[in-house]
């Protein structure tokens, strides 16, 4: 339930100084902050020039899902520290038009020459374009009730679907890199863009809500329809689902009529940042790394293929009678075959920290200063207990894969239906209580 008083009412004593400030300028940004729709120069994405320099924002679903993957990302997950209603929905308007402008003007032309005034832009990415910059929200499943607290009202509105992940088998998950009440997710093809953007965003949370954990990611640069390479070498994302096949899109991504009508054309987003073991990997020997994923290191081909978007044959044997695709294999996990169809439309990227001292896996178990990388492995689907857990659950027991890789960190959040202009992210949840 929302605070019976004013949240703009001065005799409140949670009421201070900085919410005033915020309630503010959340009122007036969508009046304020002028979008400039001039064409922009962008390095395009994945090699084609074909694409625009602009990703649009409103829309019946949110950007950032079937948009083609930009080069750059900077995930980020908020815990709520109001406990006002109002307060919290003033946030979402303000992110919601932050993100619509900034979409199209990534500075939004807050520029003043005033110098005894706080810049309202940091102005970092003056002269820049927006990048197809693309900004994704989502809500964690605390954010419908934290420790038996139905802090806004929201607990009879969370979807069954919004179910907490169990523990798999051979997580190590760190809690400070685990979970959240919102996610916003930056994507562009510019570094510096995607982090302009959430930085604005929190600026425009300060004293309502505060960081969690925070990822940056980026991906391989390639031609048109290509498929990246992983930091494993290995061509990843050939078996998944095509954004533009709306029929697939339908049936593995956009929630239906089964989910609240909250939720309908949402989505719901699973991320898990996994450290790889880089330097244990690039010692084996490429039989076995080809034996490991399933599929041949170079042409990305099934182990007994040519081209890479063969189909996988899973019951072909090898001369000795053995599957000539291991059955611990990674691609014979994963395929939708060995999952009674199951699929998911995975949105991963890269990561890289710099380099952290880790107890190592193998003889002699030492502690050792190595890379801190890996995979920031992200997919979106229509239910995350018949998409991503159920995959999920026989590999993490029995992919071949696991011994090189660690999922540090883990995040599921329900992702709303996109907002038509005059609308906020997420009103139609608030609007159902």
């Amino acid at each position: 339930m929302s605070n019976p008083k004013n949240p703009g009412d001065p005799s409140d004593p949670k009421y201070s100084p900085t919410r005033r400030r915020f309630m503010t300028r959340a009122a007036v940004v969508a009046a304020t902050a002028p979008v400039s729709t001039a064409a922009f120069s962008a390095a395009p994405a994945s090699g084609s020039s074909a694409l625009p320099a602009i990703e649009p924002f409103w829309g019946k679903y949110q950007a950032g899902v079937a948009t083609p993957m930009q080069r750059h990302t900077y995930f980020m997950a908020f815990d709520v520290v109001t406990t006002n209603r109002e307060e919290l929905i003033a946030v979402l308007k303000a992110w919601t038009e932050a993100a619509a402008a900034m979409s199209h003007d990534p500075a939004q032309r807050r520029l003043s020459a005033d110098v005894d005034k706080i810049p309202e832009d940091s102005g970092d990415i003056l002269g820049l374009s927006p990048a197809r910059l693309t900004v994704t929200f989502g809500f964690g499943p605390s954010l419908f009730g934290k420790e038996g607290d139905d802090r806004f009202g929201l607990a009879k509105q969370r979807p069954a679907a919004l179910a907490d992940l169990p523990r798999f088998t051979g997580d190590q998950l760190i809690a400070e890199r685990t979970g959240g009440d919102i996610s916003v997710q930056a994507c562009a093809d510019d570094p510096q863009v995607a982090e302009h953007a959430i930085r604005r965003l929190v600026a425009l949370a300060y004293g309502m809500a505060k960081i969690r954990w925070a990822q940056t990611g980026f991906a391989a640069g390639v031609k048109s329809g290509e498929t990246p390479r992983n930091q494993m070498g290995f061509k990843d994302g050939t078996m998944n689902i095509r954004p533009k096949d709306a029929a697939a899109m339908k049936q593995f991504v956009w929630v239906g009529n089964e989910g609240p009508g909250w939720m309908r054309n949402g989505t719901y987003v699973v991320i898990r940042p996994t450290r790889i073991a880089l330097e244990h990997w690039d010692r084996m020997k490429l039989g076995f790394q080809e034996q490991t994923v399933g599929r041949h290191k170079y042409s990305g081909a099934p182990i007994g293929k040519q081209h890479e978007f063969e189909p996988l044959d899973l019951d072909a044997n090898d001369k000795d009678g053995n599957p000539l695709i291991a059955e611990t294999s990674h691609a014979r996990l994963a395929a939708p075959e060995s999952n009674d169809g199951a699929q998911i439309l995975r949105r991963a990227y890269a990561y890289d920290n710099g380099v952290t001292q880790i107890a190592e896996r193998w003889p002699p178990w030492r502690q050792a200063m190595t890379f801190d990388a890996g995979l920031l492995f992200q997919c979106y689907q229509r239910d995350p207990r018949t998409g991503f857990t159920k995959i999920f659950e026989k590999m993490a027991k029995l992919d071949m894969l696991n011994q090189f890789t660690t999922h540090i960190g883990s995040g599921l959040f329900a992702c709303p239906p996109g907002a038509q202009k005059g609308e906020y992210i997420g009103q139609r949840l608030f609007e159902a209580v």
